[in-house]
């Protein structure tokens, strides 16, 4: 019986997924596994290519397309292991990632969570844990990111140090999360009112409510491509993660939820309706 559970959520991913799949084939943990691939109804056959390329993955079939939350959550009432880990189809795992994710996780059985540090396919750091989302730490996050991301070298420098130790965190990005399940249970799984973005914020936050650690480690690598599945449908990107802002503080900010409204409004950012919009939209954060 696998005691760990590979699950990625794929939309349009034909042109990542193999490539992701070859590297968990290439370098595959240590513990007993399995994958197993959630596909929410990929107009380009993500579902039928990995069944043809890769027949020992599980592959299930949403019939729509539900979202990354819901997606994972598919995932892993479909599975039984001591461990999950949700991982985007657009990552490449290095030989011994997934063990030294692991045996971090493993050697603290105080803590639930743990996510590696990602880098893009040049090595330099994405910074993929924070403090709990606010004004302030949104500002802060988003400004780091954006520094980060268009070459800032101040910036660029403090991120690099700041992924290259290993840290307790209130959240890990949700493109490579190792949980252990009885924490992911006992934290309700993912909300799935998010249809992408900030879902692995809420879902760390539930389970540091069970008093139990988010942890993040520089001991484990992963390759991931951020925004590659994005990029062909950034209106719409931008209204999932508006929708995804406005039920993230209605739930854990509900005092700034106005103010929040106003100025989306005044930038004329704030989504006009949340139906119809999410059939066209990848599920993975970009």
């Amino acid at each position: 019986m696998a005691r760990l559970s590979i699950i990625i959520v794929t939309y349009n991913s034909r042109s990542q997924i193999d490539a992701c799949l070859a590297s968990l084939s290439s370098h595959p943990p240590a513990i007993e596994h399995e994958l197993l691939v959630v596909d929410n109804n990929s107009p380009d056959r993500t579902a039928a290519a990995v069944q043809e390329r890769w027949p020992n993955v599980n592959v299930i079939e949403t019939g729509e397309n539900l979202g990354f939350a819901a997606g994972c959550n598919i995932g892993i009432r479909h599975t039984s292991s001591e461990f999950l880990l949700l991982l985007n189809p657009d990552t490449f795992v290095p030989e011994g990632a997934l063990d030294a994710l692991v045996a971090h996780l493993t050697a603290r059985p105080d803590a639930a969570v743990v996510g590696p540090r990602l880098v893009d396919e040049e090595g330099r750091a994405e910074l993929s844990f924070g403090p709990m989302i606010g004004p302030l730490a949104e500002l802060r996050q988003k400004l780091l990111v954006a520094g980060n991301t268009h070459g800032v070298p101040l910036v660029r420098s403090y991120v690099d140090r700041l992924t290259r130790r290993s840290l307790t965190v209130d959240w890990v990005s949700g493109a490579c999360l190792l949980v252990r399940r009885t924490d992911a249970e006992n934290a309700g799984l993912l909300d799935e009112r998010y249809f992408m973005y900030t879902e692995d914020v809420d879902f760390c936050a539930a389970i540091r409510a069970q008093q139990r650690r988010v942890l993040f480690t520089s001991d484990s690598e992963i390759v991931h491509l951020r925004g590659r599945s994005v990029a062909s449908v950034p209106r719409a990107v931008d209204d999932a993660y508006r929708l995804s802002q406005l039920a993230f503080y209605e739930k854990h900010h509900p005092a700034w939820v106005p103010l929040l409204r106003a100025y989306l409004r005044l930038r004329r950012r704030l989504p006009d309706k949340k139906d119809g919009m999410h059939k066209d939209l990848p599920p993975p954060r970009p």
